[in-house]
């Protein structure tokens, strides 16, 4: 037999104004995260074309991928000093979830060609 708890959350107003505090900060990450995939992904794409002109290919920005976004808490900590009251597993979980996010849509948009100029 299986048995299951369950607990309720009985946060006094100080803890409250803490917890949104944390979940408005990690809705800002998550969002400048993907945006920072998303805006890596449409500067270094292009079309594959027949063309009979040469055309030199400009210098590729570096992937933001799962590494370099943990690598970059760092500074992010550094530059906004209220991160640095949120647990480092807490942000690194959300730039896990952006990660998964970003490889999700990455892969329907190789199989169905969502969102591309074809």
């Amino acid at each position: 037999m299986r048995t299951a708890y369950q607990y309720k959350l009985r946060p006094n107003k100080d803890q409250v104004a803490t917890i949104e505090l944390w979940l408005e900060l990690l809705r800002r990450q998550y969002s400048y995260r993907l945006g920072e995939g998303f805006s890596w992904w449409s500067e270094n794409r292009c079309p594959v074309n027949a063309s009979p002109f040469i055309i030199p290919i400009p210098q590729l920005r570096d992937n933001p991928d799962y590494y370099s976004q943990k690598k970059d808490l760092v500074n992010t900590k550094d530059k906004f000093p209220e991160y640095k009251l949120i647990h480092s597993q807490v942000l690194q979980d959300c730039i896990k979830r952006v990660k998964l996010a970003f490889d999700r849509w990455f892969k329907a948009n190789k199989n169905l060609k969502i969102g591309s100029e074809s």
